[in-house]
């Protein structure tokens, strides 16, 4: 664990300090970005924020290669530097965005770009988290693998709309995903605790830590196209790399594995994403739209008219985020006679707090009616 904290740390430090030095960057170099109508921020707000965030990540991992901890995932280090491809590719394509505004069609071909060196690097999705349903045409295996990865990091990036909202949902989520990845690698092996998928949420972790109180409300900086592709690079990959160690060829390693984990906690992690992505499709659609035009009807937008500040909006979500995640570990690894009442409360909390105004309209109503 101490290796995993130490990687953490790097990564937050990296990313923490040089988000500063990002922002001084992107004011002076980058064309300023109108403020839209759709936008909550006042004032134009540089967005090259997602450089130091992969920038965590690379040193993170670099670091990583180097303490003896961690040789067993480098010993195969395919993977690895398939992601570090993929942030690279990542990198180019945020900054020209940032600079030019890519059109949705050429950054949609640089994501399939990276799904497909991610699977070039060795990490395929062999088996469906479902009854444990294995894939056996390599064909498919591609194409399975790359819409997950492609799908991942568009949720993260439709999520993206209030000042810390992303970089706060993805840190509750990396860290989640840690303490699972974490807790699968001790069952697996009393030797060597030092897990890929846990490796990646660590960094990850340190990386979006960092940067947050540089983006939260108000903000000084986004973190662009860059980061929130590379966030949901590594989830993918994470989620990619444990689904195919429980239900893959060598799945009769992790027989002691809660059997409902691998099929629910991938979508747990990022549940609020992968939900705004799919309203956000259905609707766009319905209006014949393109699925990656932008609008005013995502949830965070619906929160803030519903009479809660934008600040107040990033902090439910982040409850949300928490409870959804966290919910699935806890249930299945605690005392469930003492976990899922504290669950429920925790819950019933959360949809009060979040339904909060409305509440307090209907009493105004009420109050109003009893006066007449």
């Amino acid at each position: 664990m101490r290796s995993y904290l130490l990687l953490i740390g790097i990564a937050f430090m990296t990313s923490y300090l040089l988000t500063p030095v990002m922002r001084v960057v992107g004011s002076r170099l980058m064309p300023q970005q109108p403020v839209r109508a759709r936008d909550f921020h006042k004032v134009p707000t540089p967005k090259l924020g997602g450089v130091a965030i992969v920038g965590g990540l690379y040193l993170g991992i670099g670091v990583a290669s180097q303490i003896p901890f961690f040789h067993g995932i480098f010993k195969s280090a395919e993977p690895i530097r398939g992601v570090l491809i993929g942030l690279g590719i990542i990198l180019v394509m945020g900054i020209l965005d940032d600079l030019i505004d890519l059109r949705w069609w050429i950054k949609l071909i640089g994501q399939i770009a990276v799904g497909l060196v991610i699977v070039q690097h060795g990490i395929l999705l062999k088996a469906l988290p479902v009854g444990s349903l294995h894939i056996d045409s390599p064909v498919l295996q591609v194409v399975v693998t790359v819409l997950v990865i492609v799908g991942t990091m568009n949720a993260i990036n439709f999520v993206d709309g209030l000042d810390g909202l992303a970089a706060g949902i993805s840190a509750i989520g990396a860290a989640t995903f840690f303490v699972y990845s974490y807790l699968l690698a001790t069952r697996v092996s009393d030797e060597d605790y030092s897990n890929f998928s846990a490796l990646m949420c660590a960094v990850l972790l340190g990386a979006t830590l960092g940067f947050l109180p540089h983006n939260f409300q108000p903000a000084s900086i986004f973190m662009g196209e860059t980061g929130v592709l590379a966030i949901g690079l590594l989830f993918a990959v994470s989620t990619l790399a444990v689904t195919g160690d429980v239900l893959g060829e060598d799945a009769f390693r992790f027989r002691n594995v809660p059997a409902f984990m691998p099929v629910i906690l991938p979508v747990a992690v990022i549940v609020l994403p992968y939900l705004d992505l799919l309203l956000s499709i259905i609707r766009r659609s319905a209006k014949r739209k393109s699925p990656f035009s932008a609008d005013r009807g995502h949830i965070h937008h619906r929160l803030v008219d519903l009479g809660h500040s934008p600040r107040a909006v990033v902090l439910i979500l982040y409850m949300w985020a928490a409870l959804v995640a966290s919910g699935v570990v806890v249930i299945s690894l605690a005392d469930r006679r003492i976990a899922i009442p504290l669950y429920i409360a925790a819950f019933i909390l959360v949809t009060l707090i979040t339904w909060m105004p409305m509440l307090e309209r209907a009493r105004a109503r009420a109050r109003r009616k009893a006066a007449r």
